[in-house]
This record gives C-alpha cells, structure tokens and sequence, in this order.
C-alpha cells in the first residue's frame, strides 16, 4: 500500500518518514541514487512493519545544501526560514553566517539570526559587533539564552518550517531540548582548547512544534561551500548588490578591478559594507575554482 508522508530524519541511505496518518517508517530509497533530504515530502510504499520503500519525490519548495568541489550534502527540504545560531563562546565567523545567507536567499526563506549564550557576557559586545552588519541588512537577530528562555523564539518558528544551522558548539542542540523537551538531543561540554564544540548531532531530524511548524536540527558544520551557486546566483544572493545592478560601466564587470564599478564606488563611499564586497569576491573565486577543479582543468 501507498501513502505519503514527510522524511524526518536522513542518516545515510536510510530515512525516517512519518506517515500522514502519524506512522513511523523506516525506509531505504528505490534504486541507487539517494536524493532525499530532510524535510522532503514523499510517497511511499510499505515492506513490512516499521518498513518501507521510497517511491517518489513530491515537488519541493525549497532545498539548502552545501557544495565543495566534489560534492554536495544536502540539509533541508521545503524549509520555510533558516535559524542561524551563533554564540558569545565560542567564537564564531561572521563570514558562515554571509554564506549560510547566501543559501538561504538563494532559495528565498527567511533568515533569523540567533545570538545564544547571552548569559555569557564575556563575548557579548565582540559578537554584536560582528552582527551588526546583518542586522543593518535587515535580518533579525535575536539574543537569549537558551539555559533560560527560548519563548521569545518560539513565537519566531510556530508556523515555520525552521532550519537550525550553525559552526559546532553553538547550542543548537539545546535550544532544541529547550523548545522541546522530549526530543533530548544529545548535548556535549566544548572543547575550549579547540575554542571550538564538538559535533553532537550527527544527522538532520525534523521536530515537529506543538503550536503549529517544526523545526530541523543540523549537523553541526565548520564549512558551508556555495560551489552550486553560479556567479550571477550568488551575486544576487547579496541583498544590498541589487541597487546597483546594471550600473557598473561595463556590462560584464567583475566587481574586481575595472573602472567604473559600482559596487566598489559604494563600498568607498560605505553605502555597502567593503568586507561584504570583499567576502563575495572570495566566495565567487572558490566556487570558480572549485568548479574547475570538478571539470578537471
């Protein structure tokens, strides 16, 4: 018998779809490729109790994923707003958070930014410093603790369909245990030597809320490649690019050295921030790269 359901958990090629009549199934895909991720919505067939097939993929609205010069790891399906997690401890780099934004308006969700561990004054000021960017930008950045309060960010995620993604360490598996309890993430002391978390969610799971939405708990990552993004996508993927787009004298400006730029007219004159600018002439030069590399060249 079919049915159809929504994939909420992927660890490699087995995948938890819970059923729209509220069933668990553990499922393996139909033929070799495994093309599913997260949150994706499926048609499935049973094998036996607790078992099941992956018959089809039903159309997605959004998909976020990672790319580097030889492949690419998919995260979520059909998310509706990326929750990008940072911390005062340990330090983070702002230049995940452009990337992770990068992806997030590729695909047209919505960004939130959460700054965790307030409670832990010693990075606050140096964090907000690097955040206010971001928030000039226009995406929101919300500050807790999620040892006290996450409401305020709850009222953020009913619902949504919310991707909670991060560098190692931030807390996103306790926010998840503070959101919902009975998910009981695993969570594991920093390694301060490292100044950096160890990984404690090994594979993406869907939490569904009870007021309305769910949310999705990442893997913790230290890398976040765009190499699937052309460089027209990831230009776009800059909000404050768009104004100036078509007015740089030359048609096919690169953004880099040729005279008459726009955008690095306005990034002299700090109408855009210049470390933006900086960021995605770095970010387009690996993914060129990388792609060359793919190509063999």
């Amino acid at each position: 018998m079919k049915t159809t359901g929504t994939l909420i958990a992927a660890f490699g090629r087995q995948y938890e779809v819970r059923t729209d009549d509220g069933e668990i199934l553990l499922c393996v895909p139909r033929g070799k490729k495994s093309v599913f991720a997260c949150g994706d919505r499926v048609q499935v067939a049973s094998t036996g109790p607790g078992q099941g097939v992956i018959d089809k993929l039903i159309e997605r609205t959004s998909l976020l994923y990672r790319s580097d010069a030889w492949r690419q790891k998919l995260i979520a399906a059909n998310a509706t707003q990326v929750v990008m997690v940072v911390a005062t401890e340990p330090s983070f780099s702002d230049e995940f958070v452009s990337r992770c934004v990068c992806a997030a308006e590729d695909q047209h969700v919505k960004v939130l930014i959460v700054l965790n561990k307030t409670d832990l004054p010693a990075g606050l000021e140096d964090a907000r410093a690097r955040l206010a960017t971001f928030s000039a930008l226009g995406y929101p950045v919300l500050e807790l603790s999620a040892l006290d309060d996450v409401e305020a960010l709850r009222a953020r995620l009913i619902g949504e369909t919310s991707l909670l993604v991060g560098q190692s360490g931030m807390g996103k598996s306790t926010l998840t245990n503070a959101l919902i309890p009975e998910a009981r993430a695993e969570t594991r002391e920093i390694s301060e030597v490292l100044d950096t978390g160890k990984h404690t969610t090994t594979f993406a799971r869907l939490y569904p809320l009870p007021e309305g939405g769910g949310i999705i708990d990442s893997p913790g990552m230290q890398t976040f490649g765009l190499v699937h993004l052309s460089s027209e996508a990831l230009e776009a993927s800059f909000p404050e690019f768009r104004p100036y787009a078509g007015q740089c004298r030359f048609r096919d400006c690169r953004h880099d050295t040729e005279p008459g730029c726009a955008l690095r007219e306005a990034a002299d004159a700090g109408k855009i921030d210049a470390r933006r600018l900086r960021q995605f002439l770095e970010f387009r030069a690996e993914c060129e790269s990388a792609r060359r590399q793919a190509q063999g060249w």
